[in-house]
Parts: C-alpha cells; structure tokens; sequence
C-alpha cells in the first residue's frame, strides 16, 4: 500500500499498478497543512481528504489512518461513520497518547491498553465493512514484549490485522511474527526510518502480509518539486530540462480530460 494524500497521488498510485493506497496522516499533515504528524490534523481534515481520494479512485481500495479516533468512544465511533461514508475499506486506529506523533519519531506515550482495546471495539461494534488494524506503538514506550501482548489482546478482540510500529531489526521482526501466527500483520516500510527496508516478498517469507509504503511517494516528490523550484529559480524556465516533468498532455491524460472531452461531444 502506497501513502497518498490527495487524488492526483491516488491517481498516480493506479496508474503504476497497485489496487491499495493508505491516506497517510503524515502525508496529510505535511500536504494539507505543511505542518509535521505531531496531533495537529484532526477528524475533519482525515475524513475531507479520504472522501476526494476514495471519489478520485473508486476502484480502488483505501486504507485511512485514523491515528488514535480523535477523542473517546463516541469521537471513535463518529470517525468509523466518516471513514465508511467517504468509501474508505480500511483504518488504522493506534494506542498513542494524543496528541500523538508519527510513529518513528522520538517522546511518544501510550495510554494504558484498556483504553485502546475499548476504542477497537468501538470501531468493531459500530463498523458496516470496515477492515480493522490494530496499531501499537508501545514497542518504543514499554519494549517490544509489551507490544506483542497487546497485538495479541487486538487480535483476540477480533481485529482483522495487528500492526507493531517501528520493530529495529530483523529479530524483531521474526519475534513478532512468530508470536502473532494466526492474524494479519503489517510491516511498515519507511525509508531511513527505524525498521530495516524489506521487499514484500521478503516480508512475505517473514509472515508480514500487509506491507505499507507510507511516505515513498511523498518523499519523492518533495525531492522532485524542490529540484524543480530550484532549477525554476537558478536559470528562470525549465526549457533545457524537460526531460525531468510530465508532458502536458500526460497530465492531462491522467486528470481525466479525455472523458471530460468526451462528454462536451455529446451534448453537442
């Protein structure tokens, strides 16, 4: 699952082949808002930009990050109904103290685990279709078998998948795997992050199944457009450095303009 965080990310995520995307809130927050994943998008942004992605691509599948529900059981149970009600198929919900912050970085807390398996069950109770990963990021507050037992008190909740942020090795890996047989696991791959960059064929091999890119995309295109803007600013026109954008027509193409067309000849 590629990280988007607006339809033309979501529209770039199909067009190279993928049938998943996940709404980052860490994409959202830096897109949306140019500030970092630190608990300052809240309900309302998450469930505007998941509505224009999921109507961006409707033959897609899209995950949502719903960070920790946004307030108690009835804020849970308000964001389940925004997440289905904008088409997403999935949310991660997590155990951070909010406001909480993204899960590589450093002075996360985590609240006590009743209070987490009380929202999952919100989200469990209240959902149509929704699929459930329970998200931990007490590895880094209380240590890895801290998170493996509450990944094991989600699953037996009855989430659909168990997702322990931020593992730094390899051992860590296979110890979650080997105590999490028997549920779906997520392995999240962010570069120059904390968990070592696996492929999903390696982590498949692991007992990983779920595997999320969540800032491939958005990375690369800070780097793409700020390459740009400095060439932009340095020699004035990107004239003798085409080669580095999209064609027009590509863009276009991709924005859907050929049905727009298609639909004014018609009502001709």
């Amino acid at each position: 699952m590629p990280g988007v965080w607006d339809p033309l990310s979501a529209l770039l995520a199909q067009q190279a082949g993928f049938n998943t995307v996940f709404v980052s809130g860490f994409s959202v927050a830096g897109t949306l808002l140019g500030e970092p994943d630190i608990g300052i998008v809240n309900q309302s942004h998450m469930a505007d930009v998941a509505k224009r992605v999921c109507a961006a691509v409707p033959d897609m599948c899209v995950v949502v990050d719903a960070d920790t529900g946004y307030g108690g059981n009835r804020d849970v149970q308000r964001t389940t109904e925004l997440w289905e009600s904008a088409g997403a198929s999935g949310m991660f919900l997590e155990d951070q103290v909010w406001p909480k912050k993204c899960g590589h970085m450093e002075g996360k807390h985590v609240v006590p685990v009743a209070e987490w398996l009380d929202k999952l069950s919100t989200v469990i109770n209240s959902r149509s279709s929704l699929f459930v990963t329970a998200r931990t990021d007490a590895r880094a507050v209380n240590g890895l078998d801290d998170a493996i037992e509450r990944g094991r008190m989600a699953r037996d909740l009855g989430v659909d998948a168990v997702f322990v942020e931020a593992p730094e090795s390899l051992d860590e890996l296979d110890l979650i795997a080997t105590a999490l047989p028997d549920v779906a696991l997520v392995a999240n791959m962010v570069e120059k992050g904390k968990t070592p960059l696996l492929t999903p064929a390696e982590l498949a091999d692991r007992g990983f199944t779920l595997i999320v890119s969540p800032l491939s995309g958005l990375l690369s295109m800070t780097k793409a457009l700020g390459d740009a803007y400095a060439r932009l600013h340095e020699f004035g026109s990107l004239r003798d450095h085409l080669g580095t954008i999209t064609a027009f027509d590509d863009f276009t193409d991709l924005v859907g303009l050929p049905k727009h067309l298609a639909i004014d000849a018609e009502d001709r």
